[in-house]
């Protein structure tokens, strides 16, 4: 018994420090990594603004200024026309449309199924272009 316990107390220090070298010691820093769509662009901000949630908004907006100049520009009158839904509907309340139906095709996406998120985002693209096609 008394071998057994010297043997665990001579091997105890070594496998600490091989725990500290390749293992455990590791665990709760940050690695060094290329470019990451979920990491934060900017930590110390009170929002968790990633590379995606910005490209995200940045799409958004950017959607209202083209229909904001095309209403301006070239459809001065609106684009008002009747649809399958039987609602009377112009540009921007398409793009309404497009994006409430994008939000509820990936919640119930990532409900149902989890991820990833490249079928939603095809879903709702084509989700888009019926809208915009037939509404």
């Amino acid at each position: 018994m008394q071998k057994l316990l010297t043997a665990l107390i001579a091997l105890l220090p070594s496998s600490a420090l091989a725990q500290a070298k390749a293992g455990w010691g590791n665990v709760g820093q940050q690695e060094e990594a290329g470019f990451s769509w979920t990491a934060p662009l900017w930590p110390d901000f009170w929002m968790a603004w990633t590379p995606a949630t910005l490209a995200v908004f940045v799409g958004i907006f950017s959607a209202i200024a083209i229909i904001g100049v095309l209403e301006i520009f070239k459809f001065r009158d609106g684009i008002e026309r009747r649809g399958v839904l039987g609602l009377t509907t112009t540009l921007g309340d398409r793009l309404f449309i497009t994006l409430l139906g994008s939000a509820y095709i990936f919640l119930a996406w990532l409900g149902l199924v989890g991820q990833p998120v490249w079928t939603p985002l095809f879903i709702s693209i084509g989700w888009g272009f019926f809208v915009f096609w037939k509404v």
